[in-house]
Protein backbone atom coordinates (compact mmCIF):
# COMPACT_ATOMS: atom_id res chain seq x y z
CA UNK A 1 0.00 0.00 0.00
CA UNK A 2 1.37 3.40 -0.95
CA UNK A 3 2.48 5.84 1.73
CA UNK A 4 1.32 9.45 1.77
CA UNK A 5 3.80 12.25 1.09
CA UNK A 6 2.91 15.91 1.48
CA UNK A 7 3.05 17.65 -1.93
CA UNK A 8 4.83 20.95 -2.49
CA UNK A 9 2.87 24.04 -3.57
CA UNK A 10 4.12 23.59 -7.13
CA UNK A 11 3.01 19.96 -7.15
CA UNK A 12 -0.38 20.95 -5.73
CA UNK A 13 -0.95 23.49 -8.50
CA UNK A 14 0.12 20.95 -11.11
CA UNK A 15 -2.21 18.33 -9.63
CA UNK A 16 -5.13 20.75 -9.67
CA UNK A 17 -4.58 21.38 -13.37
CA UNK A 18 -4.33 17.65 -14.07
CA UNK A 19 -7.49 16.85 -12.10
CA UNK A 20 -9.40 19.45 -14.10
CA UNK A 21 -8.08 17.89 -17.32
CA UNK A 22 -8.99 14.38 -16.16
CA UNK A 23 -12.56 15.38 -15.36
CA UNK A 24 -12.80 17.18 -18.70
CA UNK A 25 -11.62 14.08 -20.59
CA UNK A 26 -14.14 11.84 -18.84
CA UNK A 27 -17.03 14.25 -19.42
CA UNK A 28 -16.17 14.72 -23.10
CA UNK A 29 -15.74 10.99 -23.66
CA UNK A 30 -19.17 10.25 -22.16
CA UNK A 31 -21.27 11.02 -25.28
CA UNK A 32 -18.99 8.85 -27.42
CA UNK A 33 -19.16 5.99 -24.93
CA UNK A 34 -22.93 6.30 -24.84
CA UNK A 35 -23.20 6.45 -28.63
CA UNK A 36 -21.10 3.29 -28.90
CA UNK A 37 -23.32 1.19 -26.64
CA UNK A 38 -26.05 0.00 -29.06
CA UNK A 39 -23.69 -2.03 -31.24
CA UNK A 40 -21.72 -3.51 -28.32
CA UNK A 41 -24.36 -5.34 -26.31
CA UNK A 42 -22.71 -8.76 -26.67
CA UNK A 43 -20.10 -10.47 -24.53
CA UNK A 44 -16.42 -10.16 -25.42
CA UNK A 45 -14.32 -13.26 -26.05
CA UNK A 46 -12.20 -12.81 -22.92
CA UNK A 47 -12.44 -12.64 -19.13
CA UNK A 48 -11.44 -9.71 -16.96
CA UNK A 49 -9.12 -10.06 -13.91
CA UNK A 50 -12.07 -11.01 -11.70
CA UNK A 51 -12.98 -13.94 -13.94
CA UNK A 52 -16.05 -12.21 -15.33
CA UNK A 53 -16.84 -11.96 -19.03
CA UNK A 54 -17.14 -8.29 -19.98
CA UNK A 55 -19.38 -6.88 -22.66
CA UNK A 56 -17.81 -5.48 -25.80
CA UNK A 57 -18.99 -2.09 -24.53
CA UNK A 58 -16.75 -2.50 -21.44
CA UNK A 59 -13.70 -3.02 -23.66
CA UNK A 60 -14.66 -0.13 -25.93
CA UNK A 61 -15.02 2.31 -23.02
CA UNK A 62 -11.82 1.07 -21.38
CA UNK A 63 -9.70 1.48 -24.50
CA UNK A 64 -11.05 4.98 -25.12
CA UNK A 65 -10.42 6.15 -21.56
CA UNK A 66 -7.00 4.52 -21.37
CA UNK A 67 -5.85 6.31 -24.52
CA UNK A 68 -7.24 9.72 -23.64
CA UNK A 69 -6.38 9.78 -19.94
CA UNK A 70 -2.98 8.22 -20.60
CA UNK A 71 -2.20 11.01 -23.07
CA UNK A 72 -2.42 13.64 -20.33
CA UNK A 73 1.01 14.85 -19.20
CA UNK A 74 0.03 14.77 -15.53
CA UNK A 75 -1.25 11.18 -15.50
CA UNK A 76 1.40 8.61 -14.57
CA UNK A 77 -0.65 5.42 -14.17
CA UNK A 78 -3.90 4.06 -15.57
CA UNK A 79 -5.80 1.03 -14.25
CA UNK A 80 -9.23 -0.37 -14.93
CA UNK A 81 -11.39 -3.29 -13.87
CA UNK A 82 -10.81 -4.78 -17.30
CA UNK A 83 -7.00 -4.93 -17.04
CA UNK A 84 -4.87 -7.21 -14.90
CA UNK A 85 -1.99 -4.77 -14.49
CA UNK A 86 -1.43 -1.05 -14.08
CA UNK A 87 -0.49 0.79 -17.29
CA UNK A 88 2.52 3.11 -16.95
CA UNK A 89 1.71 6.33 -18.82
CA UNK A 90 4.50 8.61 -17.57
CA UNK A 91 4.63 10.54 -14.31
CA UNK A 92 1.96 12.17 -12.20
CA UNK A 93 -1.38 11.18 -10.71
CA UNK A 94 -2.81 7.66 -10.86
CA UNK A 95 -6.23 7.03 -12.39
CA UNK A 96 -8.52 4.05 -11.77
CA UNK A 97 -11.71 3.55 -13.75
CA UNK A 98 -14.62 1.18 -13.91
CA UNK A 99 -15.27 1.93 -17.59
CA UNK A 100 -18.87 0.71 -17.62
CA UNK A 101 -20.39 -0.07 -14.25
CA UNK A 102 -23.52 -2.19 -14.61
CA UNK A 103 -22.84 -3.25 -18.20
CA UNK A 104 -25.12 -6.26 -17.70
CA UNK A 105 -27.89 -3.65 -17.82
CA UNK A 106 -27.23 -3.14 -21.52
CA UNK A 107 -29.46 -6.05 -22.50
CA UNK A 108 -32.59 -4.78 -20.65
CA UNK A 109 -31.60 -1.13 -21.39
CA UNK A 110 -31.31 -0.05 -17.77
CA UNK A 111 -29.03 2.53 -16.13
CA UNK A 112 -25.25 2.19 -16.19
CA UNK A 113 -22.27 4.46 -15.66
CA UNK A 114 -18.52 5.14 -15.58
CA UNK A 115 -16.61 5.49 -12.29
CA UNK A 116 -13.38 7.45 -11.85
CA UNK A 117 -10.90 7.56 -8.97
CA UNK A 118 -7.82 9.82 -8.91
CA UNK A 119 -4.93 9.11 -6.51
CA UNK A 120 -1.79 11.04 -5.70
CA UNK A 121 0.22 7.83 -5.19
CA UNK A 122 1.26 4.71 -7.12
CA UNK A 123 -1.33 1.95 -7.45
CA UNK A 124 -2.69 0.20 -5.53
CA UNK A 125 -3.22 3.31 -3.42
CA UNK A 126 -4.85 4.01 -0.07
CA UNK A 127 -8.08 5.91 0.53
CA UNK A 128 -6.03 8.73 2.05
CA UNK A 129 -4.26 9.12 -1.32
CA UNK A 130 -7.47 10.03 -3.16
CA UNK A 131 -7.64 13.58 -4.49
CA UNK A 132 -10.78 13.40 -6.66
CA UNK A 133 -13.56 11.03 -7.69
CA UNK A 134 -16.40 11.14 -10.17
CA UNK A 135 -19.00 9.10 -11.95
CA UNK A 136 -20.93 9.52 -15.18
CA UNK A 137 -24.50 8.26 -15.24
CA UNK A 138 -26.02 7.21 -18.56
CA UNK A 139 -29.69 7.64 -17.72
CA UNK A 140 -32.48 9.57 -19.38
CA UNK A 141 -29.83 12.30 -19.59
CA UNK A 142 -26.08 12.00 -19.20
CA UNK A 143 -24.86 13.50 -15.95
CA UNK A 144 -21.53 13.62 -14.14
CA UNK A 145 -21.04 13.85 -10.38
CA UNK A 146 -17.63 15.05 -9.20
CA UNK A 147 -16.10 15.19 -5.72
CA UNK A 148 -13.11 17.49 -5.63
CA UNK A 149 -11.78 20.18 -3.30
CA UNK A 150 -14.32 19.23 -0.59
CA UNK A 151 -17.27 19.88 -2.92
CA UNK A 152 -19.67 17.64 -4.83
CA UNK A 153 -21.01 19.03 -8.11
CA UNK A 154 -23.50 17.64 -10.62
CA UNK A 155 -23.10 18.41 -14.34
CA UNK A 156 -25.33 17.71 -17.30
CA UNK A 157 -23.31 16.47 -20.28
CA UNK A 158 -24.61 17.41 -23.72
CA UNK A 159 -24.37 15.27 -26.87
CA UNK A 160 -21.45 17.38 -28.13
CA UNK A 161 -19.43 16.82 -24.96
CA UNK A 162 -20.10 20.24 -23.46
CA UNK A 163 -21.09 20.09 -19.80
CA UNK A 164 -22.62 22.54 -17.36
CA UNK A 165 -22.99 22.53 -13.59
CA UNK A 166 -26.63 22.17 -12.56
CA UNK A 167 -26.13 21.53 -8.82
CA UNK A 168 -23.25 22.75 -6.68
CA UNK A 169 -22.36 21.88 -3.10
CA UNK A 170 -24.50 18.74 -3.38
CA UNK A 171 -25.36 17.15 -0.02
CA UNK A 172 -27.50 14.20 0.98
CA UNK A 173 -31.05 15.17 1.96
CA UNK A 174 -31.57 15.02 5.72
CA UNK A 175 -34.72 12.88 5.44
CA UNK A 176 -33.69 9.65 3.67
CA UNK A 177 -36.27 7.85 1.56
CA UNK A 178 -34.60 5.14 -0.58
CA UNK A 179 -32.65 1.93 -0.09
CA UNK A 180 -31.00 -0.64 -2.35
CA UNK A 181 -29.20 -3.83 -1.31
CA UNK A 182 -27.21 -6.11 -3.61
CA UNK A 183 -26.28 -9.79 -3.49
CA UNK A 184 -28.54 -12.83 -3.34
CA UNK A 185 -30.84 -12.62 -0.31
CA UNK A 186 -30.17 -16.25 0.78
CA UNK A 187 -26.46 -15.36 1.00
CA UNK A 188 -26.91 -12.35 3.28
CA UNK A 189 -25.55 -12.86 6.79
CA UNK A 190 -28.20 -12.89 9.54
CA UNK A 191 -27.35 -9.52 11.17
CA UNK A 192 -27.60 -7.79 7.81
CA UNK A 193 -30.90 -9.51 7.01
CA UNK A 194 -32.32 -8.26 10.32
CA UNK A 195 -31.14 -4.74 9.54
CA UNK A 196 -32.76 -4.86 6.10
CA UNK A 197 -36.07 -5.96 7.60
CA UNK A 198 -35.91 -2.97 9.95
CA UNK A 199 -35.31 -0.59 7.04
CA UNK A 200 -38.12 -2.20 5.01
CA UNK A 201 -40.54 -1.75 7.90
CA UNK A 202 -40.16 2.04 7.73
CA UNK A 203 -43.06 3.33 5.56
CA UNK A 204 -41.04 6.37 4.53
CA UNK A 205 -38.40 4.18 2.82
CA UNK A 206 -38.78 2.91 -0.76
CA UNK A 207 -36.84 0.17 -2.56
CA UNK A 208 -34.65 1.46 -5.39
CA UNK A 209 -32.33 -1.21 -6.79
CA UNK A 210 -31.48 -1.45 -10.48
CA UNK A 211 -28.41 -3.66 -10.74
CA UNK A 212 -26.02 -0.81 -11.55
CA UNK A 213 -24.17 0.22 -8.41
CA UNK A 214 -23.62 3.77 -9.55
CA UNK A 215 -27.27 4.19 -10.54
CA UNK A 216 -28.34 3.02 -7.09
CA UNK A 217 -25.79 5.29 -5.39
CA UNK A 218 -27.11 8.21 -7.41
CA UNK A 219 -30.60 7.51 -6.03
CA UNK A 220 -29.16 7.79 -2.51
CA UNK A 221 -27.30 11.00 -3.35
CA UNK A 222 -30.52 12.46 -4.80
CA UNK A 223 -33.08 11.37 -2.23
CA UNK A 224 -31.07 10.27 0.81
CA UNK A 225 -30.98 6.71 2.07
CA UNK A 226 -28.62 3.76 1.94
CA UNK A 227 -26.99 1.52 -0.65
CA UNK A 228 -25.15 -1.68 0.21
CA UNK A 229 -23.35 -4.52 -1.46
CA UNK A 230 -22.78 -6.46 1.73
CA UNK A 231 -20.72 -9.29 3.13
CA UNK A 232 -22.13 -12.55 1.77
CA UNK A 233 -21.83 -16.04 3.19
CA UNK A 234 -20.04 -17.22 0.04
CA UNK A 235 -18.21 -13.91 -0.58
CA UNK A 236 -17.12 -12.45 2.78
CA UNK A 237 -15.42 -9.53 1.02
CA UNK A 238 -18.49 -8.74 -1.05
CA UNK A 239 -18.30 -8.02 -4.77
CA UNK A 240 -17.10 -4.44 -5.24
CA UNK A 241 -13.46 -3.53 -5.79
CA UNK A 242 -11.76 -1.17 -3.35
CA UNK A 243 -9.70 0.84 -5.84
CA UNK A 244 -12.36 1.14 -8.54
CA UNK A 245 -15.62 1.35 -6.56
CA UNK A 246 -15.19 1.33 -2.78
CA UNK A 247 -12.85 4.29 -2.42
CA UNK A 248 -14.43 6.61 -5.04
CA UNK A 249 -18.01 5.98 -3.92
CA UNK A 250 -17.02 6.38 -0.28
CA UNK A 251 -15.19 9.60 -1.12
CA UNK A 252 -18.15 11.07 -3.00
CA UNK A 253 -20.73 10.19 -0.34
CA UNK A 254 -18.55 11.43 2.53
CA UNK A 255 -17.80 14.67 0.68
CA UNK A 256 -21.57 15.10 0.27
CA UNK A 257 -22.06 14.86 4.05
CA UNK A 258 -22.93 11.18 4.23
CA UNK A 259 -21.01 8.22 5.56
CA UNK A 260 -19.38 5.13 4.11
CA UNK A 261 -18.44 1.85 5.77
CA UNK A 262 -17.15 -1.65 5.19
CA UNK A 263 -19.27 -2.68 8.17
CA UNK A 264 -16.72 -1.58 10.76
CA UNK A 265 -14.95 1.56 9.51
CA UNK A 266 -15.01 4.21 6.80
CA UNK A 267 -14.32 2.83 3.35
CA UNK A 268 -11.54 5.42 3.14
CA UNK A 269 -9.73 3.59 5.96
CA UNK A 270 -9.91 0.15 4.33
CA UNK A 271 -6.46 -1.25 3.55
CA UNK A 272 -6.02 -3.79 0.76
CA UNK A 273 -2.81 -4.66 -1.05
CA UNK A 274 -4.22 -5.98 -4.33
CA UNK A 275 -5.26 -3.84 -7.28
CA UNK A 276 -8.46 -5.87 -7.67
CA UNK A 277 -9.16 -6.53 -3.97
CA UNK A 278 -12.78 -6.36 -2.86
CA UNK A 279 -14.68 -4.95 0.10
CA UNK A 280 -18.24 -4.84 1.44
CA UNK A 281 -19.72 -1.42 0.67
CA UNK A 282 -22.30 0.48 2.68
CA UNK A 283 -22.95 4.17 1.88
CA UNK A 284 -25.67 6.63 2.80
CA UNK A 285 -26.97 8.94 5.47
CA UNK A 286 -24.98 8.96 8.69
CA UNK A 287 -27.75 7.66 10.95
CA UNK A 288 -28.49 4.71 8.67
CA UNK A 289 -24.82 3.72 8.47
CA UNK A 290 -24.43 4.02 12.24
CA UNK A 291 -27.40 1.71 12.75
CA UNK A 292 -25.97 -0.71 10.23
CA UNK A 293 -22.59 -0.88 11.96
CA UNK A 294 -24.30 -1.40 15.30
CA UNK A 295 -26.37 -4.26 13.81
CA UNK A 296 -23.31 -5.95 12.34
CA UNK A 297 -21.44 -5.57 15.62
CA UNK A 298 -24.09 -7.40 17.69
Amino acid sequence: MATEEKPTSTETASNETTITQILDVVARAAPEIRAGLPGRRIYAEQNNPSGETPMEADIYADEMLCERLGDLDGVGEYASEERQEVIDTGSGLSVCVDPLDGSSNLKPNNTLGTILAVYDAPLPAAGSDMVAAAYVLYGATTTMITAYDDTVTEYVVQDDGEYEAVREDVTLPEDPSVYGFGGRVPEWIDPFTEYVREVESDPSMKLRYGGSMIGDVNQVLTYGGIFAYPTLTDHPEGKLRVQFEGYPVGYILETAGGRSSDGEQSLMDVEKDGLHSRTPVYVGNEELIERLEAALDD
